[in-house]
């Protein structure tokens, strides 16, 4: 397999961590370029990834006219991407060695347009907090509409259906509305249970809040065309996998 990944690297003001995003990204297979996507940021970002523009031809810095959101500058990765597949990393996380070699084998073998991996929850300072995220080998659309077990940052998918679904709808978790499109129509997701990915959970995010997300929640799923009735109650089982998630589950890394 070929150099055949893009990695897309959206951030603001997250010139504190983008470090080590961009240095897990470097060390992975298969990456033909890492584009960062600079949303206007008023820190010290932008200087941190011209270094890196200079010191490494694979990596190239995209500065917003304007900030944008985090789905609009997603989107504006996918469409500068010249890779067939792209991998999204926020830039507050930071992947383990191997991921995206993993991935892309798993996808090649089960003819998959669209696959995560397991996570690993770290405090907003970067230390972990005990709790692994795991993920099942093979995500189905009523499965996902119980509970999104797709992170992000932790997701590796073909172009061309990302071009086919961009994120869209930034009060709500336009994620998540794309992952819901990309499974109904290709009829599955694949994932990879071992944390590959390093998740850094902040109160300063976007769904920082369990309430606030729990809206946000609701309202992809409106987004996403289901009526009012499904909603209600696919949104009950979002709240308990949610509890199940954060507060029960306390998987042993050594079982993944």
């Amino acid at each position: 397999m070929e150099e055949c990944i893009s990695v897309v690297i959206p951030v603001y003001n997250g010139g504190a961590t983008l470090s080590m995003a961009v240095d897990s990204a470097t060390g992975q297979a298969f990456v033909r370029e890492i584009l960062i996507i600079d949303d206007c940021s008023e820190d010290e970002t932008a200087a941190i990834a011209r270094s890196y523009e200079q010191k490494n031809k694979k990596i190239k810095y995209i500065k917003n006219e304007r900030n944008s959101g985090a789905a609009a500058s997603r989107n504006r990765g996918v469409n500068l991407a010249a890779g067939e597949y792209i991998a999204f990393l926020d830039a507050d996380d930071y992947w383990t060695e191997g991921k995206l070699k993993a991935q892309l084998s798993l996808m090649k073998r089960t003819d998959a347009v669209l696959s995560s991996t397991a996570r690993e929850l770290l405090h907003a300072d970067g230390t972990q907090t005990g709790h692994i995220i795991p993920i099942k080998p093979r995500i189905t659309y009523r499965e996902i509409l119980k509970h999104n077990s797709l992170s992000c940052s932790a997701v590796l998918a073909k172009r061309d259906v990302l071009l086919e679904f961009p994120m869209e709808h930034e009060d709500s978790h336009e994620d998540y509305i794309t992952w819901l499109e990309i499974v109904r129509k290709y009829g599955f997701a694949v994932g990879l249970n071992k944390p590959y990915l390093k998740y850094r959970m902040s109160s300063a995010s976007k769904s920082g809040t369990k309430l606030k997300s729990a809206r946000m929640t609701y309202k992809a799923y409106r987004y996403a065309g289901l009526s009012v009735p499904a909603s209600l109650a696919y949104f009950i089982s979002y709240t308990l996998h949610g509890i199940f998630k954060y507060y029960i589950a306390k998987t042993d890394k050594e079982q993944l």
